[in-house]
């Protein structure tokens, strides 16, 4: 489903993402883990086509991003770190603004929104503004506006950050319903239990380069657990620099 090949970006001096490599299989869900500043979120950019990479290729379905960009964002959900909601509509608003940019008609978007919100456990808040929902609604809320569209492959930049444990399993739940539905997703986070719970297999990233690709199993018997291999390949120093 998704090929990233030597993949460079670079902001001045700064070299974010250093030529790194891997690969996604169809309905196979990958973590991608990484102090600060190690970039995750300029990789997330990069293979959804918000940013322009300094070198390198991604491919989904074994068609090159940079070919036929506007088609192929269409086979992808990108679930972003910052809330993209418009707080002053309902929820239900926000999901109709959202197709109406992918190009749904009235309608499939009409079926695709209750759907939506169905899976993300809101339906019964659809008609209430954004500014009302507790940040784990919200943040399910963004789940939602990312699926309209039935995407081939989800990109997830921590998508529980700063929200309570009831919220976090909520969206796990959401999370694991898509993935038996044959849904390929590309999840980063910081929480090393959320990618034991999901992720069949773990790319560790730091400054910019791969460190390691492997199964959770493969961690769990050579580390102890994903936490300990972590540590280990990162170092114990604090990391204070802005996400990238």
């Amino acid at each position: 489903m998704l090929q990233v090949d030597r993949l460079f970006k670079r902001y001045g001096e700064r070299v974010a993402v250093n030529a790194i490599s891997f690969k996604v299989a169809q309905g196979e869900t990958v973590g991608l883990l990484g102090p600060n500043g190690a970039g995750k979120t300029t990789a997330i950019a990069m293979i959804s086509g918000i940013s322009r990479p300094d070198g390198g290729e991604v491919r989904l379905g074994g068609v090159s991003l940079a070919q036929d960009t506007n088609a192929l964002k269409r086979r992808v959900g990108l679930v972003p770190q910052d809330l993209a909601l418009y707080e002053e509509l309902t929820a239900w608003a926000n999901l109709q603004l959202f197709g109406g940019l992918y190009g749904l008609g009235a309608a499939e978007l009409q079926h695709r929104a209750k759907a939506a919100l169905a899976l993300v456990g809101l339906t019964e808040r659809g008609a209430d503004r954004v500014k009302t929902f507790s940040g784990g609604m919200k943040r399910r809320l963004n789940i939602a506006g990312a699926l309209l569209h039935d995407p081939d492959l989800i990109l997830l930049d921590e998508p529980t950050v700063g929200i309570d444990p009831q919220s976090r399993n909520a969206i796990f739940e959401n999370l694991e319903e898509l993935k038996s539905r044959g849904k390929t997703l590309l999840y980063t986070t910081h929480y090393m239990e959320e990618a034991e719970r999901l992720c069949d297999r773990v790319l560790i990233l730091d400054h910019g380069q791969i460190l390691a690709n492997e199964t959770v199993a493969h961690f769990k018997q050579h580390y102890t657990n994903l936490e300990a291999a972590f540590m280990q390949l990162t170092g114990r120093a604090l990391r204070d620099t802005a996400e990238s």
